[in-house]
């Protein structure tokens, strides 16, 4: 939710500057943004467009909401106008009832979403198939865990990983659940921990991105589809504002 109210301040910020413009309102698509951290952002910022104009159809708005816990969701059937605030706008933005998405990892955890809400219609909006998104973009963000997942059965690294239990744990009695930062830094040094894993996790993240081809391959391509249309978005706004300043007396 904070996050969300962030990327609603960045949208402001957004549209205060296009208000500046004294263009017409010809409808013009803007070069899409260079860096990858941009692009991001362009999105992001269209994401919560979509979300707003979602939950205001509802009444809604996150301007009011007191952060609401994902886990609180109840039966859909009991919700109505008269829930309070927050568990209405819960519902109406991440969804009701038993997600309908789910994705298994390699790692053993299992992802969940719904299909349902403002945040999963925004998803269709921008990326065309918010099922697809949701497996792929699950999958590619924890390409890294799944290689240190392999890297765990390595006989190297679990060597090194018993050699640096030994140092990490005191003479008399058991190692802590969290060693001291300085102990565990020193340990993984002497153990050979750090060298072993700086070793098999670039070999292993490759190998994984490598098996993973075809859903980078199609994360790219649903990425440069939201992209595109967070632009349309974007130009179709600032045409919006023009439009409006043009007609205003003063």
């Amino acid at each position: 939710m904070r996050h969300l109210r962030a990327l609603a301040a960045a949208a402001l910020a957004l549209l205060a500057l296009t208000g500046c413009a004294t263009a017409t309102a010809q409808r013009a698509v803007p070069p899409l943004p260079r860096t990858e951290r941009d692009r991001g952002d362009l999105i992001d910022t269209a994401q919560q467009v979509l979300v707003d104009r979602c939950l205001a159809r509802q009444g809604l708005t996150l301007q009011h909401a007191s952060a609401p816990q994902h886990g609180s969701a109840s039966d859909p059937r009991e919700r109505g106008a008269s829930d309070p605030p927050d568990r209405r706008l819960q519902g109406a933005l991440f969804g009701r009832g038993r997600p309908e998405l789910s994705v298994t990892l390699a790692t053993g955890y299992t992802v969940t979403a719904h299909t349902d809400g403002c945040l999963a219609a925004a998803e269709r909006e921008l990326y065309g198939d918010q099922r697809l998104w949701f497996r792929t973009r699950v999958v590619v963000n924890n390409l890294r865990a799944e290689a240190q997942q392999r890297m765990k059965r390595d006989p190297d690294y679990r060597d090194a990983t018993a050699r640096w239990t030994r140092c990490a744990t005191p003479a008399h009695g058991t190692r802590p659940g969290r060693p001291d930062p300085a102990v565990s830094t020193r340990c993984a040094r002497e153990s050979g921990l750090t060298r072993v894993r700086a070793r098999l996790e670039p070999v292993l993240l490759a190998r994984v991105r490598a098996e993973r081809h075809g859903q980078l391959t199609t994360y790219r391509q649903l990425r440069t589809r939201a992209l595109r249309r967070a632009a349309d978005l974007y130009a179709e706004r600032t045409a919006q504002i023009t439009l409006k300043k043009g007609s205003d007396p003063s």
